[in-house]
């Protein structure tokens, strides 16, 4: 059981763009009474007539738990204000965790959105962009029928339009909610092409919508079609074939939140698929020949899904990613060995390496190297063969064969039967 902090507890309040007026009156005698008020400079704006200590939040929050814990050692009683519900996005679940509190939650601007749209929003997805990268936000929405987003000055509407239209999200429009709850409220529905013309007020949420039938057209079951992406002109074949691709997706075992690896990308079809599956991790993906990495990028915007992608010769390059939960290797460059190692040893707890190999002697290196590491392995050979329509028969045809090397780290049990075994 969590241990808290036995001192007095100090209360959070919520508050509304209108001030006093979205506070209950034992909230506002709370506030009176109190020796110190901590809030944002505009909600401290708020209370002019207030004749106790105030403490303007400006960054730092550690900085700010060590002084209202010295204020409250003291038996100082402390208010906090927050907006809206401070538990959403807010400074309560991080005040929570470090000191005794009393939450009193106000209407949150996401309500307050949803109810001046007048629709439910308990089948919404909610996400911010507030004060964090909007990146991989394409691939966490798409598909999704009704999106919240919480923004900032930097990730504005029109910001975030020129984002989703980059990725052809054009069946998306948007209700944006500005100042809720103030004088100057204002709200709209725009399309996503006239956000990029016009201004908002930095308090704003935006809430994307679309039906189930714009949905339709817009979706890519797991294992896309070799020929929907962009290849290399006129040496088309450069890609890990649809088949092979499934079965070592199936391999790296990624979950939503995984972080993934794909060395020599080229088109991107393993990366794009990886981050349709990893949709709330991340991709990164690297290649060393300009045109396929170009290609790659424009597959990503095709297929929605936002991975970082790099030109480089790997393990050059891989420095610049954080470790991995599951790499996919489609192409050594030569650097079998030394790739393997700077693999095996950023690989997290748990992950997993696939390699796909063409020759016999490529298995072998593989395979060697990875034993040297202490990773274990097994290995599948594919053997693929397509249908192909001749004259009113068909007859099939066999794809190259395919080792998919899958790696991870040897548990402690495997090595120790493979020690007793040696030694028998």
């Amino acid at each position: 059981m969590k241990q808290i902090n036995q001192l007095a507890a100090l209360k959070v309040i919520g508050i509304g763009d209108d001030g006093q007026g979205s506070l209950l009156p034992q909230y506002i005698q709370w506030i009176a009474e109190s020796e110190v008020l901590v809030g944002g400079e505009r909600q401290l704006q708020f209370f002019p007539d207030y004749s106790g200590e105030t403490i303007a939040i400006k960054g730092g929050l550690s900085e700010l738990v060590n002084r209202l814990k010295s204020e409250v050692e003291q038996g100082r009683k402390v208010v906090v204000l927050a907006s809206g519900d401070p538990l959403f996005y807010g400074i309560g679940g991080y005040l929570s965790s470090k000191l005794n509190v009393e939450i009193y939650p106000n209407i949150s601007s996401l309500q307050l959105a949803f109810a001046r749209m007048g629709q439910s929003w308990q089948d919404a997805y909610v996400t911010s962009v507030h004060g964090r990268s909007m990146k991989g936000l394409a691939q966490r929405i798409d598909g999704k029928t009704k999106v919240a987003l919480l923004t900032d000055e930097t990730n504005s509407p029109k910001a975030i339009a020129k984002y989703l239209l980059s990725f052809g999200m054009t069946e998306y429009r948007a209700f944006v909610a500005e100042n809720l709850g103030g004088t100057d409220e204002r709200t709209g529905w725009y399309e996503l092409q006239e956000l990029e013309e016009h201004e908002f007020s930095p308090l704003n949420v935006m809430i994307l919508t679309a039906s189930k039938d714009a949905l339709a057209g817009k979706r890519w079951p797991m294992g896309i079609d070799d020929e929907m992406f962009i290849q290399r002109k006129p040496d088309k074949g450069l890609i890990t074939k649809k088949e092979i691709r499934v079965m070592s997706l199936a391999q790296l075992a990624l979950q939503p939140d995984s972080i993934v690896w794909d060395i020599g990308t080229c088109t991107g079809s393993v990366a794009i698929e990886a981050a349709r599956i990893a949709r709330y991790g991340e991709v990164y993906a690297i290649e060393k020949n300009e045109p396929d990495l170009q290609n790659c990028f424009d597959n990503m915007h095709r297929f929605r899904t936002d991975i970082t992608a790099i030109q480089g010769r790997a393990p050059q390059g891989l420095e610049q990613f954080p470790d991995p939960d599951a790499v996919f290797i489609g192409g050594s460059g030569g650097e079998m060995e030394e790739l393997l190692h700077v693999c095996c040893s950023r690989l997290r707890p748990g992950g997993r390496i696939v390699l796909n190999a063409v020759t016999i002697e490529n298995l072998y290196e593989a395979n060697k190297a990875f034993k040297e590491e202490g990773f274990a392995t097994s290995i599948t050979l594919a053997q693929i063969a397509r249908s192909k329509p001749i004259l009113n028969l068909t007859r099939f045809e066999g794809l190259n064969p395919i080792y998919i090397i899958t790696a991870k780290h040897q548990e402690s049990g495997e090595a120790e039967e493979k020690e007793g075994a040696a030694s028998e």
